[in-house]
């Protein structure tokens, strides 16, 4: 069976593009081969910043014939219909099938497609593909309409079998197919001619030019490594800027250089992002003193001289870039070590919007500085600590370091506050206060770090909740869910208790209710359910729950207020609207996190459904000893056994209306396997008891499942609805007790199966 090979030859294409350009390429072509028919064993993509190439093993020759069956109209439709359906088909008159069916005499159509030769298929395809790329950003170049990333030079594509090569015939806007193609830029400009795959990927590494992008990153990695550790240092890893310089080049050539001793004492995390971000250089540290000493470049071709001269260019371009990185360090550090100290840093953000409708940077960290406050007792933190932490954490936005290379915000914080000398703990904090930013991202666990922390997303969400900017679908402009996952983790993996609508509540109480948009248009649907529950005006609720906020008048509205429901309704205020609303945002976000670590979302709905939900580490705990426990065979077929205790609880419930909560009395038991079950609910339940009160999930559960065989042996040997009235009243009132139990420990009528 032949391959085929394809090759796009243009200018250099953005090697953040190469990737995804090279993916494309594949699930086109081969997408569009499969469409028509022409099926194939393999398929691999490559790129260069020079090329994008397209492999097939295995393809077929050419497609196979297919008979298509087409149902037309009925047999005696107007002349003009059946004409139709005979344009359509290709057909004549006598070529139709009369067949009988239900719905009377149809037509019916066999059309046979015979194959065709697999070149003119790819040709079809290929050109397709061509001209409909889906670049981020493309170009046209002369006169003609043709657009691609860069200008496009040259189109190989070969189909190749035992036989011999042959050229697919495709030309585009005068690009005409062919097989050759060209190697290195400079060391081997010459075109090259290919048969095949194997023959075109050895004829370019001789020429300079290594296809494979995980094949020049495998490279540069080890020459880079094999320099730093000959000269006792290490490469720092940075698996992006591998890729990115991977798709730099064609023929990698790793060449290490010095850093002047001038800029050597600037934080290492200045010197790697500098040259990252300017130079597309690799940091190579000294293991022993944590410096960043010197640097690694790629170049994309060997020289003379053994790459002095490209040396000796970099590091030029380097102390420059590096000057400048220096005065900017240098006049922070003037700032942050002053008498007004960062304090000036962070009036700047006075000036400086957080959100339109939330106000200034300058606001939000007031508001951070009061909610830490708040946090640090419940995160065993020092309160005068995290207030201080919470105002200097964002003051490096305001910094010239951090203005030049914002992805140092939080860091160059640290160095600042070290510098002004404010303790280790509130320079972690303006380092770890963002944290985590991803799903393998390390959360902060000193105390002071965790208020912080916690304070700004919490003031994140609240506020964002508060102004009606909630994410929608797919879209999360304000990283909100991201947010969320980040006060859960912090909370869980700390192990801290707290019950979060509290925070919640204090943070919203620091917006004016004015601002609170979404929860007051709730309100206003909600006083109108209100005045239509009770047949009152609606401005008479708006005025009784006004009144309700004055603590003065309290109790005399509580009293004049005789329908309880209207006691509840008016207690909930915009604020715990917004409460609510967040917590069960981020139960959705915990539902995630646990689905993760492969706790069933009916598992963590039977624990949401408890009391103290709020608390969310506790709400972990008690998931993930229910799922263990229903791992077990005890724990599995206990469910189905509380099921079927609940069914018929709850049938003779609503058939008696009645509710059987109390009263089983061992004495009115009749067999020695009713006997069991009252013994082993006592012993479970003086287990379950105490260790819920302790919040030892395990135990309690542990003891839960214990009673699995007593229930099972009960329902085998007794009938619960006996004719003695008295025992089926025990005996309902003893499924009670299995009922009440099993629902102490979580809401079992969730579980499924």
């Amino acid at each position: 069976m032949p391959d085929l090979l394809i090759e796009l030859f243009s200018e250099e294409i953005p090697a953040r593009m190469q990737r995804r350009a090279a993916e494309d390429l594949k699930k086109l072509v081969t997408n569009g081969l499969v469409e028509a028919g022409l099926t194939y064993a393999a398929a691999g993509a490559f790129s260069t910043p020079r090329r994008l190439t397209l492999t097939l093993e295995g393809m077929l020759a050419e497609s196979p014939a297919v008979t298509e069956e087409r149902k037309g109209p009925k047999a005696d439709a107007p002349e003009k219909a059946i004409e139709g359906f005979l344009r359509g088909a290709g057909l004549t008159r006598d070529q139709l099938e009369e067949r009988d069916t239900p719905k009377g005499k149809i037509l019916f159509a066999q059309i046979h497609k015979p194959g065709r030769p697999a070149a003119e298929i790819v040709a079809e395809v290929l050109e397709q593909t061509i001209r409909t790329f889906p670049w981020p950003k493309s170009m046209r170049w002369g006169a003609g309409a043709l657009k691609w990333v860069r200008p496009l030079h040259a189109i190989l594509c070969l189909i190749s079998s035992e036989e011999g090569a042959d050229i697919v015939p495709l030309d585009i806007d005068g690009i005409t197919s062919g097989n050759t193609t060209f190697g290195h830029r400079f060391l081997a400009p010459e075109a090259i001619t290919v048969t095949g795959f194997e023959d075109y990927a050895a004829k370019l590494k001789r020429a300079f030019v290594v296809l494979n992008p995980e094949e020049r990153a495998e490279t540069i990695l080890n020459d880079a490594t094999n320099m730093a550790f000959a000269a006792g240092l290490e490469v720092v890893e940075d698996a992006g800027l591998l890729a990115e310089v991977a798709g730099l080049v064609e023929w990698p050539v790793a060449l290490m250089g010095t850093i002047a001793d001038d800029f050597l004492e600037l934080p290492p995390e200045v010197l790697q992002t500098s040259m990252r971000e300017h130079q597309k250089f690799f940091s190579v540290r000294n293991p022993k003193s944590g410096r960043i000493e010197k640097f690694i470049t790629v170049a994309n071709r060997t020289t003379a001289d053994d790459g002095a001269t490209i040396l000796a260019g970099n590091e030029k371009v380097l102390s420059a870039r590096l000057a400048d990185a220096k005065f900017f360090w240098e006049n922070d550090l003037r700032t942050a070590t002053s008498a007004e100290g960062m304090a000036t840093w962070v009036a700047n953000l006075a000036n400086v919007t957080f959100h339109n409708k939330l106000g200034t940077q300058a606001e939000l960290i007031e508001r951070m500085a009061i909610l830490a406050r708040e946090l640090a007792p419940m995160v065993e933190a020092d309160a005068d600590e995290a207030e201080q932490a919470a105002k200097l954490a964002k003051a490096d936005l305001s910094s010239e370091m951090v203005y030049e290379f914002p992805e140092l915000q939080g860091l160059m914080g640290s160095y600042y506050a070290k510098s002004a000398g404010h303790s280790d703990a509130v320079a972690a904090a303006a380092k770890e206060h963002y944290a985590p930013l991803g799903p393998s991202d390390d959360v902060p666990t000193a105390p002071v770090s965790v208020a912080v922390a916690l304070a700004e997303k919490i003031d994140k969400l609240t506020g964002f909740w508060a102004i009606d900017e909630k994410p929608t679908g797919s879209k999360d402009p304000f990283a909100l869910r991201r947010a969320a996952l980040g006060v859960i983790r912090i909370l869980v993996e700390n192990g801290i208790q707290v019950a979060i609508l509290t925070p919640f509540w204090r943070s919203l109480s620091q917006y004016p209710e004015s601002m609170l948009e979404s929860a007051l248009e709730d309100q206003a649907d909600r006083d109108e359910a209100i005045a239509d529950y009770l047949g009152m005006d609606v401005n008479d609720v708006f005025d009784r729950r006004i009144k309700k906020e004055d603590a003065a008048e309290t109790l005399t509205v509580r009293a004049s207020l005789a329908d309880q429901k209207l006691s509840e309704l008016l207690d909930a205020g915009p604020r715990a609207l917004i409460g609510t609303n967040l917590l069960t945002f981020l139960h959705d976000r915990l539902k995630t996190y646990l689905k993760d670590q492969g706790i069933r979302h009916d598992i963590i709905d039977a624990c949401i459904a408890m009391d103290g939900n709020d608390d969310l580490t506790l709400l972990v705990k008690r998931a993930r000893a229910l799922s263990e426990t229903l791992a077990t065979d005890d724990g599995e077929n206990l469910i189905q056994g509380f099921k079927r205790a609940n069914n018929i609880l709850t049938q003779a419930e609503e058939a008696d209306g009645v509710e059987y909560s109390y009263g089983a009395d061992v004495k009115y038991a009749e067999t020695d396997e009713e006997r069991a079950l009252f013994k082993a609910l006592d012993e479970a339940e003086a287990k379950i008891t105490p260790a819920m009160e302790q919040q030892d999930f395990t135990t309690a559960m542990t003891a839960m499942a214990t009673l699995r065989s007593p229930i099972d042996a009960f329902f085998d040997a007794v009938q619960v609805n006996s004719d003695n009235q008295t025992v089926r009243r025990n005996r309902l009132n003893l499924l009670s007790r299995i009922r009440g139990i099993c629902t102490s420990v979580a809401d079992l009528t969730r579980i499924e199966g």
